[in-house]
């Protein structure tokens, strides 16, 4: 069974999903594949990982670094797991290029990895913002392809301190 929990954050209402010890989902309402990953069976219910991750939620809109990452268990195919988990080694306050991913992805399986591939995978990224899909832009600096729209990434990497300068959306 999994559980949502909805956080009122500076951007918008989030709703969370978890599965009991971990965390399974993070959208802003109305984004888009908002809960796609969600079982169609969930009740509300507050469990122990939504209160890790609304501490960690606090710290991020706070302009901190949270310095941990709340236990996830993302639901996808191999190839966006291990995007996803790229993602996740992203530094606060840097941002790669879907290039540069397809390139890290390309030198540990050993077989070309298209950008275009890690753009799907990316905006498909079921626990935004702990999963920072808001760090990855276009080759030329372009803020692209935040399930979240561009207003909400402009604000997140700015709030990280990251956002490039002359960015074009």
């Amino acid at each position: 069974m999994e559980y949502t929990y909805r956080y009122d954050s500076p951007l918008g209402r989030i709703v969370l999903s978890g599965s009991g010890s971990a965390l399974t989902g993070l959208w802003f309402e109305g984004q888009k594949h908002f809960a796609a990953s969600l079982d169609a069976e969930h009740e509300e219910k507050f469990l122990p990982v939504f209160r890790e991750a609304e501490q960690w939620l606090d710290i991020c809109f706070s302009g901190r670094d949270p310095g941990f990452t709340p236990a996830l268990s993302p639901k996808g195919t191999a190839f966006q797991i291990s995007v996803w988990e790229i993602l996740l080694s992203v530094p606060y306050g840097k941002t790669v290029t879907y290039g540069e991913i397809a390139h890290m992805l390309a030198e540990r399986k050993g077989l070309p990895v298209s950008a275009r591939a890690v753009g799907g995978a990316v905006g498909h990224n079921p626990i935004s913002l702990i999963i920072p899909c808001h760090r990855v832009i276009g080759a030329d600096g372009s803020l692209t392809g935040y399930a979240g729209g561009p207003d909400r990434k402009i604000a997140l990497l700015r709030l990280e301190g990251s956002l490039p300068e002359g960015f074009r959306v």
